[in-house]
């Protein structure tokens, strides 16, 4: 299924690139989220004359994302959880908890935008990053306490 972009959509291209991608992808994602179009002769014409609004419009989001960025990678998050031995968490802490944690603070993000390397299940200070744009990544600091008994 051949398609122009009509936004910039991670692993595939940029505004304006025509791809060809599975029916189900493009039919199902792509199309019903506004990501893209046909790529029939009277969308591409009318793709034209939307182009430079387009851009605009990626350029402004990727502004957004970069400012919310800086934002984000002055932060410090703090969590208490209870602990076996002061030191090793009863389970771990995870992308919902970080999400939550994030949206109490004023930065409402989704779940699935959280890049977890490892999973945090002792206590100390850990790294991770935010995905705000497919071009731009935050990078955050966790604080895991121990809760006192």
């Amino acid at each position: 299924m051949q398609l122009i972009l009509l936004e910039r959509v991670e692993g595939l291209g940029n505004v304006g690139d025509e791809v060809n991608v599975r029916p189900g992808y493009g039919r199902n994602y792509l199309i019903p989220n506004g990501k893209a179009s046909l790529a029939t002769a009277g969308n591409r014409s009318v793709f034209e004359r939307r182009r430079a609004q387009l851009e605009k419009k990626q350029d402004e989001v990727l502004a957004t994302a970069k400012t919310d960025a800086e934002k984000l990678s002055v932060l410090t998050l703090e969590i208490v959880r209870a602990t076996s031995d002061g030191k090793h968490l009863y389970g771990s802490v995870s992308t919902h908890d970080l999400a939550e944690l994030l949206t109490e603070s004023g930065s409402p993000v989704e779940r699935r935008n959280i890049l977890l390397d490892d999973q945090i299940k002792v206590v100390g200070d850990h790294q991770f990053r935010v995905r705000l744009h497919p071009d731009v990544t935050a990078e955050l600091t966790i604080k895991v306490t121990s809760e006192q008994h």
